[in-house]
């Protein structure tokens, strides 16, 4: 999701409280604070000696340890006007790629994308996942593109598989 994007669905979405879920149904503790944003421009060379430039907008969330029994959500009407006061200070990049930084005691610290959002009652829940590392040269360097196929012993239609 573009940052420009990210923003519009926070102005939609204004009287809502504001979720994470960093892995299917797990949510961001209602402690998190947002500590951090970062306005990054990436320059890269692949293996394949390609350059490659973009930029990036990285949002940190961090669960306060001193509001551990906290269970009320940030408002997505106060997200925004943190958001909004940090732009004041170093503008955004509105077609930059807007993904949240994150980590917990169980969950290992990532830059996160977002993959999808939901509004479910009064909430806004922003779906995040894990990006996975890719070689951007497989034409160059040779590597073949894997198709993954799912195979099974059982037709999908047996009569006691259910699929009817």
């Amino acid at each position: 999701m573009r940052t420009q994007e990210f923003f519009k669905l926070l102005d939609q979405n204004k009287d809502k409280y504001l979720l994470f879920e960093y892995s299917p149904n797990k949510l961001v503790g209602a402690n998190y604070h947002i500590t951090e944003v970062k306005h990054i421009t990436v320059d890269s060379v692949d293996c394949g000696a390609q350059t490659d430039a973009w930029k990036e907008t990285i949002i940190q969330l961090w669960e306060s340890p001193n509001e551990i029994d906290k269970t009320e959500y940030m408002s997505v009407f106060k997200a925004k006007a943190i958001l909004k006061k940090v732009g004041s200070l170093k503008s955004y990049e509105p077609e930059s790629e807007v993904k949240f930084e994150y980590s917990n005691l169980n969950f290992h610290t990532a830059q996160l994308f977002v993959n999808d959002y939901l509004i479910q009652g009064n909430n806004l829940i922003i779906k995040l996942a894990v990006e996975k590392t890719d070689c951007k040269a497989k034409d160059l360097c040779g590597v073949p593109e894997v198709i993954e196929t799912v195979t099974s012993a059982e037709p999908c239609c047996s009569p006691d598989g259910n699929c009817c």
